[in-house]
């Protein structure tokens, strides 16, 4: 049996308390109890400038932006909470995608993306639960080379549907959280060499 397939788990949330992240946690529980090898990150730790192609040229990519393209590198799949700001994602998670996306001398255009797996996951204070937002993220992903499960999970009403523990307080809903995580983590296991 080959090495557990390596998942980048992160939200495009940066708010403490945030339900995305809560979200999270549950998608990577399901992840590692399939198998996989899950590094959760927060985007706070990776503090990123708005993309700038003219700070690009003149000073490069900020050490933010390295690190996190090495994480993203260093990934098979990508577990992603997305809040939706405005029906669109947030401007910290399409910032840090912008960053990564840029290529290093020498390196193949969106080499972090292209032959990635990402399952997505949403939590939001209204009634879609952030289905606008999956679906521009769904896009954007996708554009970049991304193979994005259909599969997906969004949580209306966030603000009622977690307990003290972070869990949610539908049983249901806690088990698709898991089992998108877990969907991701087999696929990857096929996929692998």
């Amino acid at each position: 049996m080959g090495a557990p397939p390596r998942i980048l788990a992160f939200s495009g949330s940066t708010r403490e308390g945030s339900f995305n992240r809560l979200l999270l946690k549950a998608a990577a529980k399901g992840a590692r109890d399939a198998g996989a090898e899950v590094t959760e990150i927060d985007l706070r730790d990776h503090p990123l400038p708005l993309f700038d192609e003219d700070v690009e040229r003149a000073r490069g990519a900020p050490e933010a932006a390295r690190r996190l393209k090495e994480l993203f590198l260093a990934h098979a799949g990508l577990l992603v909470a997305s809040p939706e700001y405005n029906s669109s994602v947030s401007g910290v998670l399409k910032n840090a995608i912008d960053w990564v996306s840029r290529p290093a001398p020498g390196e193949a255009s969106l080499a972090c993306f292209r032959g990635k797996v990402a399952a997505l996951l949403s939590a939001s204070p209204g009634s879609l639960g952030g289905l606008r937002g999956l679906a521009a993220l769904r896009s954007i992903l996708g554009n970049i080379g991304v193979l994005v499960l259909p599969d997906q999970v969004a949580v209306p009403q966030a603000r009622e549907a977690f307990l003290e523990d972070g869990s949610l307080k539908d049983g249901k809903r806690q088990a698709a959280a898991e089992g998108v995580g877990a969907s991701l983590a087999r696929l990857l296991a096929r996929l692998a060499p």
